[in-house]
């Protein structure tokens, strides 16, 4: 693959800010107002920003230390133990395996928020008719159209992307650019309506459910568990990292992707705080909508509706391609089922994808049933820890680094980067121990990653099979 077909610095940056800036925006003022005070919102951006900055510097490090390693902070997995031991091998292939299923089960959230956002233009998605009946099943047909708009939206990607993987890439650079753009707008609009007085105090009390009083402390753990789901996607460059024109180039990306989605998030939560009044504003469920609909009247509405369609198109696109590239990356390491290492003539991951839209097809029949829409809820529910571990790996792995030297040669960066992973560590640990505190969480987590067990015996096979072949050629 020649330079000029290789991802550059502009394109792995709208890779992270693409699917870092996502369907989440739209809904992230109302959590952060539900969860803390405008104080506590403060505080809980500077600690998760802190947070996933110093993760963010760990990814970007990783590739340049380690080029060898590319696929997403997963693969570092199989690094912690001996060299082709089945520890490994079992390590890197299972949380590759729980990361795959989380990113493809993921995008199915956002493709079925692209068709909640299109009925703003086509209110007949949310009609009740009713023309069919199966069994005892009601076929609505609002929901029949749903499922066939998010279908048509799943395989345009899919075909996109088997055009090639750097003009999806590209693609995905003119959308990003585009909603970042009408981000940066919505920004100023909202700065001119900006009234502190509306904002209320800043220390304002918030409840728990048993209307007790929650501590500073207690509203910033709660806004630093919501904004958390804000910079899921910050490892989308590294997942790229064997497709970048230079490794350097991932670390760039990586930083200023964060930074400019930190610079959109940090924006629009403070200032729909002050546009809608609080107790207006908690209540919302549509925040962005709300605040433009208060500023510019009914016409703002679809304007940013139409800013909605366009940020998911990028996200949809931007996702779809980090859930075949992750196990594609992983067989190419030895971490996955071979036969995802299959591609077409544009060299795009041909096999990984077409097993992970096939799957995400599945998800998408919850938009028919209401108890296929149960199920697609259990799945996200317990995906979770699928973002959350691979964090943790990569930043105990750069600690192995630094503390074994490998790949250091007396450089003073070395106390930085163990003290940036040090601090990365930190964050992550309390962010999978704050993240499955809960105990259904935690179990269904579990049975996810252990649901990769029934096909570790191939990936040991074909692992042990390679490593073989490479003793008779050396």
């Amino acid at each position: 693959m020649g330079k000029q077909q290789k991802l550059g610095v502009w394109v792995l940056t709208a890779l992270v800010v693409g699917n870092m800036v996502g369907s989440g925006i739209f809904m992230l003022p109302r959590s952060l107002a539900e969860a803390a005070s405008p104080l506590g919102v403060m505080l809980a951006w500077l600690l998760t920003g802190t947070g996933v900055l110093m993760t963010a510097l760990v990814f970007g490090n990783l590739a340049i230390r380690k080029p060898n390693l590319s696929g997403g902070p997963q693969i570092y997995a199989k690094e912690l133990f001996p060299k082709g031991s089945n520890w490994s091998i079992l390590s890197g292939f299972m949380s590759s395996w729980g990361y795959w299923v989380g990113n493809f089960a993921g995008n199915v959230a956002i493709i079925t928020t692209f068709a909640s956002y299109l009925s703003t233009f086509f209110p007949v998605l949310t009609s009740d008719h009713t023309v069919a009946m199966i069994g005892s099943f009601p076929l609505k047909l609002g929901n029949l159209l749903t499922f066939l708009v998010c279908t048509a939206l799943l395989w345009g990607m899919h075909a996109i992307i088997l055009r090639g993987v750097e003009n999806a890439g590209k693609l995905n650079f003119v959308a990003t650019a585009a909603k970042v753009l009408g981000f940066f707008l919505f920004i100023v609009v909202a700065l001119f309506a900006f009234d502190k007085a509306v904002i209320g105090p800043l220390d304002a009390p918030r409840y728990d459910g048993d209307g007790q009083a929650i501590s500073l402390l207690g509203q910033i753990n709660n806004a630093a568990l919501a904004t958390l789901w804000a910079f899921v996607g910050v490892e989308s460059a590294m997942v790229f990292a064997a497709r970048a024109r230079k490794q350097a180039d991932v670390k760039r990306a990586t930083i200023a992707g964060l930074l400019i989605a930190l610079a959109i998030y940090i924006g629009i939560s403070f200032l729909v705080m002050g546009v809608l009044p609080q107790e207006k504003l908690i209540q919302s469920e549509k925040p962005l909508v709300d605040a433009i609909v208060a500023i510019v009247g009914p016409i703002g509405g679809y304007v940013l509706a139409g800013l909605g369609l366009i940020s998911l198109l990028g996200s949809t696109l931007g996702w779809i391609l980090l859930s075949a590239e992750v196990p594609y990356q992983a067989a190419k390491q030895g971490m996955f089922l071979p036969s995802f290492l299959k591609e077409n003539d544009r060299r795009a991951p041909s096999f990984s994808l077409a097993l992970s839209n096939a799957l995400a097809q599945l998800f998408i029949f919850s938009t028919i049933s209401h108890s296929m829409a149960a199920a697609f809820d259990f799945v996200i529910y317990i995906a979770t820890l699928a973002y959350l571990v691979p964090y943790l790996i990569a930043s105990v792995f750069q600690l192995k680094l630094v503390i074994t030297g490998e790949t250091y040669q007396g450089e003073r960066s070395r106390l930085t980067d163990g003290v940036v992973a040090a601090v990365a560590t930190v964050y992550s640990v309390w962010v999978v121990i704050a993240g499955t505190a809960d105990i259904k969480t935690f179990l269904f987590g579990l049975t996810l990653l252990a649901s990769g067990l029934i096909f570790y015996p191939q990936v040991r096979k074909a692992a042990q099979h390679e490593r073989q072949k490479q003793k008779r050629s050396a």
